[in-house]
């Protein structure tokens, strides 16, 4: 049987931390599946007891979200239009059940290139806490994952919360898969507009399951800046989404090329709506 710590205070769970060889864990939806033995095996240390570690709260510089804060929370938190697309890709998380267990922090350290919440959470210019004997540091998201299950963790450190900015706008976010739900995607992106006198003012756009990390768009992004609302689906061009799509079981690259676009482009209309 596993040693098994459950801290009360982060400052506890940053001492365990750093003595290493210790597997955190928090909703488990992703560390169960992965574990090929019966049980878990080597010391192991559950962050859902840590306070202060969960919920959504607004301060001064913005919104955190704890990394023990489950899909469901997210999904039903009082947030503005913005965040849309975050509480949408919230729902598509697996079925209600993992929505219940998984955590926002599980889901980003498992980086999985098909991750919901990485696309929405790029168009809120997320970044990440992480937290060590050594200290705190912030990362913005798109540099803490660094491809296919590895992020910029230390040993050492955990993700303790996800800051985001006062954006403005509204969020919309998209999945495309082999049915209707309970799906890996195949493709999916996440918009986040702000338009103001029949005009784009400003567009966040991001696509994920397409390359090894979900990324940003900022040429497309810069295009339709200032762009009439009319006009702006229509620019919208497979020469301003430079992605290097995958090819797996799910579908082909070229595919996924095309079905980026054509989701893109639902997306900004849905944004603008």
């Amino acid at each position: 049987m596993a040693d098994l710590f459950r801290p009360r205070t982060l400052q506890d769970a940053v001492a365990i931390t750093a003595r290493g060889g210790v597997t955190l864990m928090a909703g488990c939806t992703d560390l169960f599946p992965a574990t090929p033995a019966q049980s878990l095996r080597g010391p192991m240390l559950d962050l859902t007891t840590v306070e202060g570690l969960r919920g959504v709260t607004r301060d001064g510089a913005g919104w955190r979200i704890g990394a023990t804060t489950t899909w469901a929370e997210i999904a039903r938190a009082d947030l503005p239009p913005a965040f849309d697309g975050l509480r949408a890709a919230a729902r598509e998380v697996g079925a209600v059940q993992i929505q219940n267990a998984g955590t926002l922090g599980g889901n980003l350290c498992n980086a999985s290139p098909a991750a919901d919440g990485v696309p929405p959470l790029l168009t809120l210019d997320a970044a990440v806490e992480l937290v060590s004997a050594q200290g705190r540091r912030v990362l913005p998201l798109a540099d803490f994952l660094t491809g296919p299950r590895r992020t910029a963790l230390r040993p050492g450190e955990l993700l303790a919360a996800v800051l985001i900015p006062d954006d403005a706008g509204r969020g919309v976010f998209l999945k495309l898969g082999a049915r209707a739900s309970l799906v890996i995607s195949i493709v999916m992106v996440a918009a986040r507009v702000v338009v103001r006198d029949g005009r784009i003012a400003s567009a966040a756009l991001a696509v994920g399951a397409c390359s090894p990390v979900a990324v940003r768009l900022p040429a497309l992004e810069a295009a339709l800046q200032g762009a009439p609302v009319a006009e702006a689906v229509g620019r919208i061009a497979a020469g301003l989404v430079p992605l290097v799509p995958l090819t797996d079981i799910r579908a082909g690259a070229e595919y996924r090329a095309g079905a980026a676009v054509t989701l893109l482009r639902r997306a900004l209309a849905g944004a603008m709506a």
